[in-house]
C-alpha cells in the first residue's frame, strides 16, 4: 500500500478546480538545474548504473548458452561443451560481480549527489522565504510553509532515486532486451517492445492523469491540516486561557475528515491503477509465453533458447512491473516539490536594486520627500505627498490615532515596503538605494510586541551584535533592567526562553527587547510603544535608561501613552496619514482643539479617575 500514498500540493486558493494544472514542467526544469551544477557527478553515476544494468541483461543470455551447452555435453568428445560450459557459467559469475561493483560505487555517488542537492535547496530555498514580503508572512501560515519546505526538500531523494536508478535501469533493461530478442527473433522483438511500449504510456498516462489530480487535493489538506495544528498549538496560552481545547478538537476534526476524504480518493485510484498495470503484465507474459513455444513448434527455437527467452522475459517482468511503482514515486515526488518550487518563482517583496551598495549612517538625518504609498489592495493611499524630515540627533515622537500612519512611517523607514512614488533619505542616501541588511542593520527597533527566538536569553540579546561578548551582552541587560529577573534564573543568561519567549512574562520580554537595542548601539533608534508591557516603577526604570539610550542618537519614539513623549524635542501628531499638528509637548497642549491636547486631556481624566477610585477604597496608586 506505501507505494501507492501519493500526495501532492495544490493552488491554494482553488483546490477544488486547480486539480489538473500540475506544474510537471516545472519542477522537472528545476530538477535539471540543481543537476547541471553537479553534471560530471551525474555523468559518473549514469554510466556506472547503464553497466550494471547491461550486465544484467547479457545474464539471460550466457543462461541460454549454459542450457544448450550442458543438454549437448553427452554428445561431445572433444570437450567442447565442457569448455563451453565454463564460459558461460563464469560469464554469468563475472557479470553478476561487475553489478554489485558498479551497483555499490554508483549508490555511493548517489548518495553525495542527493545530500548536496538537498543542502543546496534548502538554503536557496529558506533565503528566499526570508526575503519576502511583510504582506506574504503575514498572509501565510509558519507551519505550512514549513511543510512545503520540508517535503520538498526530502521529495528530492525520491525524485533522484527514482530517475537515476530506478527509470534509468528500467528503460536500458527494457531497450537492451528489446534488442537482443529482436536479434535473434525479431517477432520476439517486436512483441515485447511493442507491449512494454504500451505497459509504460498506460502507467503514465493513469499516473499523471487519474492519480494525480486527486493526489494534488489531498496534498492541500495535509498543508492546510499542518498549518492549522501550528496555528492551534503556537496559540496554547490563549487556548488554555479561554477553555478553547474542545473548540479546537472540533475544528481539527473537521479538518481531518476533509483530508481523510481527499486522501483515500487519492490512495484508491492509486489501488486501481496498481491492479490494471498487474493485470497488463499477466497479458504480456502470456504473449510472450505463447511466442516462445510457438517459435520451439516451428523448430526456430533451441530448449537454451527458450530458456533465454523466458529468463529474459522474467527480468522485463521485474523491471517493468517496477516502472509501474517507479512512475507513481516521480508523479509523488514532483507533486510534494511544486510548492517548494513555486517559492522559487515567487518575486521577492523587496529586492536590493542592482548596484545597491551598502549604507554608513554617520548624522541620521531622515527625510521623506512627498511621499506617496498605499498598501496592496487598498485603492486610497495612506501617505499622499507625505513629506517631513528628522533632524541629526533629534528625538521625535509620533503619536496618533491607530492606523493614522504612525508605523508605517517606521516600516517605510526599514523599507519593509517599497513607496509608490518620491523618496526617503537618510543622511542624503536614498533608501532604495543601498541594500537593505546594512540599512536595518544600523535601525535598532524596539516593537511594541517584543518576538524572542526559542534560544537563550544571552543570544536573544546578542542577536543585535553578533560577535558581542558576554560582558556586553550583561551590560546592556543591566541598562534596561533586565539582569534583575535574569539573575534569578536557575540557568541565568543561558536560560531557554521558549517559543517567541513564551517563558517569559510580557515585561520581561520587552526588556529583552530593550537591551537588544542596548547592545546594538545603532546611530537610529525606534521605540515602538517600548514600555507598554512594563508597571510603572519599571517603567520609570526604564525610561531612564532611554534617555541615556538616546544620546547622540536620532530616536523615533511611537507612543500611544503621551508620558513616554513629554520630554522629546518635537512631537508629530499623525491623522489619516497626514501631520496635522507639530511641536514640543508644552506647545502641543496649548493648542485649543488640538488632536494632541484632546489625547492628553482624556489620558490625564483617566488617570485622575483611576487615582480617585483608588483613594476611595484606601489603595494605593500603581
Amino acid at each position: 500500500m506505501q507505494e501507492w500514498r501519493v500526495f501532492a500540493p495544490t493552488d491554494m486558493s482553488q483546490p477544488d478546480t486547480a486539480q489538473g494544472r500540475g506544474p510537471f514542467i516545472g519542477v522537472f526544469a528545476f530538477a535539471l538545474d540543481q543537476w547541471r551544477r553537479q553534471a560530471g557527478l551525474v555523468a559518473l553515476i549514469c554510466t556506472l548504473f547503464l553497466v550494471q544494468t547491461l550486465a544484467d541483461v547479457l545474464i539471460p543470455l550466457y543462461a541460454g548458452r549454459l542450457v544448450d551447452a550442458i543438454s549437448l555435453g553427452h554428445q561431445d568428445q572433444t570437450g567442447a561443451a565442457r569448455r563451453e560450459t565454463l564460459l558461460a557459467a563464469g560469464s554469468m559469475v563475472g557479470l553478476a560481480l561487475l553489478t554489485v561493483a558498479a551497483r555499490h560505487v554508483a549508490f555511493l555517488g548517489v548518495v553525495r549527489f542527493t545530500l548536496r542537492i538537498m543542502t543546496q535547496v534548502a538554503r536557496e530555498t529558506f533565503w528566499r522565504v526570508q526575503r519576502f514580503s511583510t504582506d506574504w508572512h503575514a498572509n501565510s501560515f509558519a507551519g505550512s510553509t514549513v511543510r512545503k519546505i520540508t517535503r520538498g526538500i526530502w521529495a528530492f531523494d525520491m525524485f533522484n532515486d527514482t530517475v537515476l536508478i530506478a527509470l534509468l535501469g528500467s528503460f536500458t533493461v527494457l531497450v537492451g532486451a528489446t534488442l537482443l530478442l529482436g536479434w535473434h527473433w525479431p517477432v520476439m522483438g517486436l512483441l515485447i517492445g511493442a507491449c512494454a511500449t504500451a505497459y509504460v504510456a498506460l502507467t503514465s498516462g493513469l499516473s499523471l492523469t487519474y492519480v494525480a489530480p486527486a493526489a494534488r487535493l489531498s496534498n492541500f489538506w495535509d498543508t492546510k491540516l499542518g498549518g492549522a495544528l501550528a496555528d492551534a498549538i503556537s496559540c496554547s496560552p490563549v487556548v488554555k486561557g479561554f477553555g478553547g481545547e474542545d473548540r479546537e478538537d472540533e475544528r481539527i476534526a473537521r479538518l481531518l475528515d476533509k483530508w481523510r476524504a481527499r486522501t483515500s480518493r487519492a490512495w484508491t485510484r492509486g489501488t486501481y491503477n496498481g491492479s490494471l498495470q498487474g493485470l497488463a503484465l499477466v497479458m504480456l507474459r502470456a504473449a510472450v509465453v505463447g511466442a516462445a513455444l510457438w517459435l520451439w513448434w516451428r523448430g526456430e527455437a533451441t530448449p537454451g533458447d527458450v530458456v533465454y527467452v523466458l529468463t529474459t522475459y522474467t527480468v522485463v517482468q521485474g523491471y517493468l512491473r517496477d516502472v509501474g511503482m517507479h512512475i507513481r514515486n516521480l508523479q509523488r515526488a514532483v507533486n510534494d516539490m511544486e510548492e517548494m518550487v513555486e517559492f522559487h518563482g515567487h518575486p521577492l517583496g523587496v529586492a536590493d536594486r542592482e548596484g545597491a551598495k551598502p549604507l554608513i549612517i554617520r548624522d541620521g538625518r531622515i527625510v521623506f520627500e512627498c511621499v506617496t504609498f498605499h498598501y496592496a489592495g487598498h485603492r486610497t493611499p495612506l501617505y499622499e505627498h507625505f513629506s517631513a524630515a528628522i533632524e541629526a540627533g533629534e528625538r521625535v515622537g509620533l503619536v496618533g490615532h491607530s492606523g493614522s500612519g504612525k508605523t508605517t512611517f517606521v516600516k517605510l523607514l526599514q523599507r519593509l515596503y517599497d513607496i509608490n512614488d518620491g523618496r526617503i533619505t537618510i543622511d542624503g542616501f536614498d533608501v532604495a538605494r543601498v541594500t537593505q541588511a546594512s540599512l536595518r542593520a544600523q535601525i535598532a527597533i524596539v516593537q511594541q510586541e517584543p518576538l524572542l527566538f526559542h534560544r537563550s536569553l544571552a543570544e536573544n540579546i546578542a542577536y543585535a551584535r553578533p560577535g558581542a561578548t558576554r560582558r556586553d551582552v550583561e551590560r546592556a541587560a543591566r541598562l534596561a533592567h533586565a539582569d534583575e529577573f535574569i539573575v534569578r534564573l536557575a540557568r541565568g543568561y543561558d536560560t531557554i526562553v521558549g517559543e517567541r519567549g513564551v517563558k517569559l512574562s510580557g515585561g520581561e520580554r520587552q526588556r529583552i527587547a530593550i537591551a537588544r537595542a542596548f547592545l546594538a548601539d545603532s546611530p537610529i533608534l525606534v521605540l515602538d510603544e517600548a514600555t507598554s508591557s512594563l508597571d510603572s516603577e519599571s517603567e520609570t526604570l526604564i525610561q531612564e535608561g532611554m534617555q541615556r539610550l538616546m544620546v547622540g542618537r536620532t530616536a523615533i519614539v511611537i507612543a500611544h501613552r503621551l508620558s513616554t513623549v513629554q520630554n522629546l524635542d518635537r512631537i508629530l501628531v499623525f491623522d489619516r496619514g497626514r501631520i496635522v499638528e507639530e511641536g514640543d509637548h508644552v506647545s502641543l497642549v496649548r493648542s485649543e482643539n488640538g488632536i494632541y491636547r484632546r489625547l492628553f486631556e482624556r489620558q490625564a481624566l483617566a488617570l485622575a479617575e483611576g487615582l480617585t477610585a483608588a483613594a476611595r477604597h484606601g489603595l494605593e496608586p500603581a
